[in-house]
């Protein structure tokens, strides 16, 4: 008679692979942006072949996005135009409290395509009343 092998367990070490799925879990995270107060579909940018990226800055940027109706949308939620200053003398505050200068920030100006260039004006004076001083205007960017 043949002799049976025995069939032994096999163990697997799965810490490599656990190790390399957080990894790349962790690298998602950081990576990829879920917010949705800076990029809002209601907003339709004009197109712009010269468009370029905000530069690196240690304070995040404050964004603001001006509807076609004249409202602006400011951490994800429609606010007046002409109410937008209270909600700047708060950013100004908390900034403020933070040990940061307001005129260190940029501010994002997204506007729509059909929006009135007096209403983009209006928003940048008031910054500029609450002391913030960069800003950058948000265009899609089209290549040739």
């Amino acid at each position: 008679m043949a002799k049976r092998k025995s069939v032994g367990s096999v163990d697997i070490d799965m810490t490599p692979m656990i190790d390399v799925t957080f990894q790349l879990i962790t690298f998602f995270m950081f990576t990829l942006n879920f917010s949705e107060a800076v990029q809002d579909q209601r907003v339709q940018l004009p197109t712009s072949q010269v468009a370029k990226p905000v530069e690196n800055s240690d304070i995040e940027p404050l964004t603001l996005q001006l509807m076609d109706d004249g409202r602006v949308i400011y951490n994800g939620e429609p606010v007046a135009l002409a109410a937008l200053g209270d909600y700047l003398e708060n950013e100004k505050s908390v900034m403020l409290a933070a040990n940061k200068e307001p005129a260190a920030a940029t501010v994002v100006v997204r506007a729509d395509g059909r929006s009135k260039t007096g209403d983009v004006q209006q928003i940048i004076r008031n910054c500029q009343e609450k002391g913030f001083d960069k800003f950058v205007l948000r265009a899609e960017y089209r290549g040739r």
